[in-house]
Parts: C-alpha cells; sequence; structure tokens
C-alpha cells in the first residue's frame, strides 16, 4: 500500500476529536486508508443499500455494533450524523467515529449543522506525485530556500533519484487516481468510466444535471480553460446556458474537488489589477480525458501542454497543504499591462512567486517575470521560483530552478 501523507494528520485527528471526517473526490481512496489506519474500528459501508436500509429502520440500534465505528460513504445517509452527535455528545472518547465520504453540499451542510465542534474535517486527494515516488510530502513554504537551509528536514531533496524529463508527459496524461496505479487500469479506460459515473450519479444529486450532454459540454471547454481567469460569463455563452447555471456546475466541480479556483493577490502593487480568480483542474488525467488526449507523445505536442503543466504543479501545492490540515494560501497576479506569475504563496513572512515553464529548457529570459516584479518598488520580496519541464535544478539570477517532480537533487 502506498503511504499516503495525510496518515499522519488523521491520527492526531483521532487522538483529539470523538470523530473524524474524511472527505474528498471519489475514488481518492479513503475507504482503502481509514482501513489500513483504524484496523480495530468497525466497518459500516453505507453504500450498500441494506446496510443502509437497516441504518435508517433503527439508528440507535446500527451505531451500537461497534464502539469505535467507520462510517464509509456517510452522504448516502446523512440522518445518521444527528444519532452521532447524541453519542459523542455523552461519550466524548476520542475517535470513536470515522466518517468518509465524497464530498458534496448535502454532506458538507450535514456535517457543519451537526458535527461543529465534535469533529475534525480531512481532505484526501488523489495521490501527489511524491506519494507514488516514496517520499516524504512536498513542503511548498520551502520552495524558495536554498537546498542546505530549507528548514523542513530536506524533504524536498530527491532521496528516491531524479525523474527523467521524458517521463513528465505520460505521468500527466495517467493522472493520480489510485485504482489507475494500485490496479493497472488504463488511465484512458477508467478516466472514462469515472467520468460517467460522476455526471450520472454526483452531479445530477448536487446540481440537479438534466442534459448530460450539455454539462459534458460545460466540462471539456472548462478543462480547455484551465489554468486561465475564470470567465463564467463567456463559458455559458459558449455551452449554451445561463451564467447561475455555469456559476453552479463550476461551484460543483470545486465542492467536489475536481477543480479549483486561484484568486489573485491583492497586494496593490499596481493599481488596475485583475479580479477574476484562475481556474485549475485537480488532476491532469482527468483533463486530458476531457481533451481527447490519450498519449504522453500527443501532450507533449499538445497547444495547451503549457496550462496542463502549470495546473499539474497547482494540484501538488493543493495536495501538500491538505495532507498537513492547512488551508492552501495560493493566489495568482496579473495586472492590466499582462505582467503575471502563475502562483503566489503567502507564507506570512513573505510571498514566494512561482513561474511554471513547461520546456524542458530554461532560457536566460525564463525568469524575467520574476525579475520585473521582484522589481516593483512597493514590493519587499526578493527570490522566487521557476519550475520547469526538464530535469534540472539549480539557481538562476537569484531565482531557484526547479524539475517537473518539484525535488532537489541530493
Amino acid at each position: 500500500m502506498i503511504f499516503r501523507h495525510v496518515t499522519p494528520a488523521l491520527k492526531r485527528a483521532a487522538k483529539d476529536y470523538p470523530v473524524v471526517t474524511l472527505t474528498g473526490p471519489r475514488q481518492s481512496g479513503k475507504t482503502t486508508l481509514v482501513r489500513a489506519v483504524f484496523p480495530e474500528h468497525g466497518y459500516m459501508s453505507l453504500e450498500s443499500p441494506d446496510v443502509r436500509a437497516r441504518a435508517l429502520a433503527d439508528p440507535r440500534a446500527f451505531l451500537a455494533q461497534a464502539d469505535h465505528m467507520i462510517l464509509d460513504e456517510i452522504q448516502r445517509a446523512p440522518e445518521l450524523l444527528s444519532y452521532v452527535q447524541g453519542l459523542v455528545d455523552d461519550d466524548p472518547r476520542a475517535g470513536r467515529f470515522v466518517v468518509t465520504g465524497s464530498q458534496n453540499v448535502l454532506l458538507l451542510r450535514s456535517v457543519s449543522q451537526t458535527l461543529a465542534g465534535r469533529t475534525a474535517l480531512l481532505v484526501l486527494h488523489p495521490f501527489s506525485l511524491a506519494e507514488l515516488r516514496g517520499l516524504p510530502a512536498l513542503e511548498p513554504l520551502s520552495l524558495d530556500l536554498p537546498a542546505d537551509v530549507d528548514g523542513d528536514g530536506g524533504t524536498n531533496a530527491a532521496a528516491a533519484g531524479p525523474l527523467a524529463a521524458e517521463a513528465l508527459w505520460d505521468t500527466l496524461v495517467t493522472g493520480f487516481f489510485p485504482p489507475i496505479h494500485d490496479r493497472g487500469v488504463p488511465a484512458g479506460e477508467w478516466l472514462a468510466d469515472y467520468f460517467r459515473t460522476y455526471v450520472e450519479r454526483d452531479l445530477r444529486e448536487v446540481t440537479q444535471v438534466l442534459d448530460l450532454r450539455q454539462f459534458e459540454t460545460f466540462m471539456r471547454l472548462a478543462a480547455a480553460r484551465t489554468a486561465t481567469e475564470l470567465n463564467l460569463s463567456a463559458l455559458a455563452g459558449d455551452v449554451g446556458v445561463t451564467q447561475q447555471t455555469a456559476r453552479r456546475w463550476f461551484n460543483a466541480l470545486e465542492i467536489g474537488y475536481l477543480a479549483t479556483a486561484l484568486p489573485p493577490h491583492h497586494a496593490n502593487y499596481r493599481k488596475r489589477l485583475r479580479k477574476r480568480p484562475r481556474l485549475h483542474f485537480l488532476d491532469t488525467g482527468l483533463i486530458c480525458y476531457l481533451l481527447g488526449i490519450r498519449d504522453g507523445v500527443t501532450l507533449e505536442s499538445h497547444p495547451l501542454r503549457g496550462p496542463i503543466f502549470e495546473s499539474f504543479v497547482v494540484a501538488e501545492l493543493v495536495k501538500a497543504f491538505s495532507a498537513t490540515r492547512r488551508d492552501s494560501p495560493l493566489f495568482f497576479w496579473r495586472d492590466a499591462a499582462g505582467h503575471e506569475i502563475d502562483v503566489l504563496v503567502d507564507a506570512g513572512d513573505r510571498l514566494i512567486p512561482i513561474e511554471v515553464k513547461s520546456g524542458r529548457t530554461v532560457a536566460a529570459d525564463a525568469v524575467a517575470a520574476l525579475e520585473w516584479w521582484t522589481s516593483i518598488p512597493a514590493n519587499p520580496n526578493r527570490g522566487g521560483v521557476l519550475v520547469h519541464g526538464g530535469a534540472g535544478s539549480f539557481d538562476l539570477k537569484g531565482f531557484r530552478v526547479l524539475p517537473w517532480f518539484l525535488t532537489r537533487e541530493r
């Protein structure tokens, strides 16, 4: 079993809270993880109709079957949470219940209303690249620091050795959902089934999608806009739906952890800053499936390879923060003149600008945007990071250059 970086946080939460809620997209490995971490807990899957029927018919008897219990796919029977609340109020021992569910509006509302103050909420994303490589979790707040002063025990150093630049495009086309890697299922086949299941089941429950083909068009057009500013009005017009519908559908993608929107950073370094967020899908395999890209050779020459690579970097940062139960302090920056920084990480004491270039070769002007941003008179920040599609790591004009796998060679 591949070690998941959220495991230590999950164990700590079970020592501090009577209920632990683990959520995330479907097929991200939630059930596998909680059963491995809590083998002594009784396990109940509410996905099974007979189990769900027993739970709803007599909730108190159902929950009394084990002193400690895993309630898997709780969104199928959210009514149980009210009974869980009563039990933990009477007996608040830590770790009594571990609740998992694919995130949707109903689950979010039920947990926030019923278990506020009683549960820790953790998110499990699909594999990170570091998890697949057997490396410690990436520490985003040390990416701009010299290799010998990471401040994180060297977790950004590639103990497993560097990856070849050639592996990049096949990796992105495959994506990071666990079943593809655990079972060896062809990525294109699995993602096609995943997409159909997601649309026909979860999305209908969350957003009441009536026209499946129209929503599929929305998904494909949204995927083609990854790593660009999110213009819901234009997207809605292209799909042929109202802006309100497009907003509701995009919110469903965010709630399901399939996409995110980086807000613009509002530090007043220039008066006229762009206000729209930047859209990023969080699994490159899903992006490639939606765009009809089936292999690494096609992706390497595809006109959207740069945006797809940028979304990969953003997803790795999101996963790294999520694994340690931190909100992702990620932004982007662009002014009216077209100057932009792909990602800004707010480290508290400084902003870390990150530029993403998909090419293997790092030209002398590759850090031009970083140079321009740090030269703004009102900007106290210095340094920054360039992530490129090659395998080398080095310094260039005072900036850190990192390979696509985001770790430095020892």
